[in-house]
């Protein structure tokens, strides 16, 4: 079964690219494409696509003042140039599953990131990891301060791998669990954080006092 994707983005370059990416994945099939927000909103409401790839600036309305829309009816990976803290920091709180930054991947870990994200798993490239981590607006919480959100001590730790970016697999193998174990305590996790996303759990959890 494919996965249906819209691409949003202002630069007609850009979203031949993009296009030229995703059609060599036979599993992805591009639906439509808008160079701006308001259009990328009617492309979406028309087309329902599992995963829209949506650029932070642009003309008109922006990505980040439609992403909530945008949300209700499409899965929204931020796919921009854009890697400062606060866009970032926004756009996952106001509802993307991921954001990648151009330059940081090729075409078959961008295929993978978009039938990832078909199946509710966010992705955050690098340079937007980084930039959560180090950003003024998202202090890096002290030492002990686990408890800050209600989490029990194991899922604080849990939660602190996946700030890292780390799988599944590897925070198993970190703290000595089964995978059912560690998604046990995600799912724990995301419902004390109210988030629905590992992306919003790691805003939450970078920022708190």
């Amino acid at each position: 079964m494919s996965v249906s994707v819209v691409v949003v983005d202002d630069s007609d370059i850009v979203r031949r690219g993009l296009l030229a990416l995703l059609e060599t994945d036979p599993e992805l099939e591009v639906v439509g494409q808008a160079a701006d927000g308001d259009e990328g909103l009617e492309v979406v409401r028309r087309t329902s696509p599992d995963v829209t790839l949506l650029d932070v600036r642009m003309p008109g309305r922006d990505g980040l003042s439609v992403v909530g829309e945008m949300a209700e009816h499409t899965t929204v990976l931020m796919l921009t140039f854009t890697d400062d803290h606060a866009s970032i920091q926004r756009a996952l709180a106001d509802g993307a599953l991921g954001y990648l930054v151009h330059g940081t991947f090729d075409a078959d870990s961008l295929a993978h990131m978009v039938r990832a994200a078909a199946q509710g798993t966010g992705t955050l490239s690098g340079p937007a990891l980084a930039a959560l981590r180090s950003g003024p607006s998202v202090p890096t919480p002290a030492p002990g301060d686990h408890d800050a959100l209600g989490l029990s001590p194991r899922q604080a730790e849990v939660m602190d791998l996946i700030a890292q970016g780390r799988s599944n697999g590897d925070i198993a193998r970190e703290l000595f669990l089964a995978e059912k174990t560690v998604k046990n305590h995600i799912n724990q996790i995301f419902a004390a954080l109210g988030v629905e996303t590992r992306a919003q759990a790691i805003v939450l959890w970078m920022g708190r006092p």
